[in-house]
């Protein structure tokens, strides 16, 4: 009995050290070859392959690190292929949505049903476009949280602008003015515009406006408050086991 506790202590430590120098290995090689500073390593659904959070989005990397994967991996051994990335990483990411909960500006529906963030670019005209709707989001009980994600990057002049926005006394008139075209007013503090557009880019977002339902799944591009409305009654009818005709 004794021998073979000693066995699988054995076996478990050599396995614990090789996982962790094939950690070692990708964060090397991901600090040496993308210059990647912010490294999260997961296990994965596939053997031979690690998760990995990035300031740059989510990679599948081989575990000796010379190999690299981006993109949404998708388990087809069901009726209908399921995206595995959202299923492995949605709490993850919708734990780090909720930390940024007080940054964001939100416009709030009067009878609330649905929550939805979204991730906008005040140079983006269908951004534009949403907000000049807000009103018709909270009608049909969407409330509507943004957060900033400048399409052009953190160093670019939107994210200047929009850390100003951020920054304001009152982030929701700045918000209005700047999404009605007005010039934005300098200002300062403490919020870094670079933590949003980090979440945006671990979702996978590329282009605004991103509407993340759930925390999890991200609708890409605009749509309609009729739209959005339908759009989130099937998604929860579909998690609910309701069937929508």
């Amino acid at each position: 009995m004794k021998k073979g506790l000693l066995l699988l202590t054995l076996a478990l430590t050599a396995f614990t050290s090789v996982a962790k120098a094939d950690d070692a290995a990708i964060k090397q090689a991901l600090q040496q070859k993308l210059g990647a500073t912010q490294i999260e390593i997961l296990p994965s659904p596939i053997a031979g392959l690690q998760t990995v959070l990035t300031e740059g989005g989510v990679l599948y990397v081989s575990s000796d690190g010379k190999h690299i994967l981006q993109g949404p991996l998708y388990d087809i051994s069901g009726p209908v292929p399921v995206n595995a990335t959202s299923d492995q990483l949605g709490p993850i990411l919708s734990k780090r949505m909720e930390a940024l909960k007080d940054e964001m500006i939100i416009y709030k529906a009067p009878q609330e049903k649905y929550v939805v963030t979204v991730f906008t670019d005040i140079t983006c005209g269908y951004c534009t476009k949403l907000h000049k709707e807000i009103a018709g989001y909270n009608e049909l009980g969407i409330t509507v949280r943004y957060l900033a994600y400048p399409r052009q990057g953190v160093e670019s002049d939107a994210e200047k602008k929009m850390a100003s926005i951020w920054c304001a006394s009152d982030r929701m008139t700045a918000f209005d003015d700047a999404m009605a075209g007005k010039a934005v007013k300098p200002a300062k503090c403490d919020i870094d515009i670079k933590r949003h557009y980090e979440l945006g880019s671990l979702f996978g977002i590329q282009g605004t406006p991103a509407i993340v339902v759930d925390g999890t799944t991200v609708l890409s591009g605009y749509s309609a408050p009729s739209d959005l409305k339908a759009t989130l009654d099937a998604y929860t009818a579909h998690k609910s086991g309701i069937k929508v005709n």
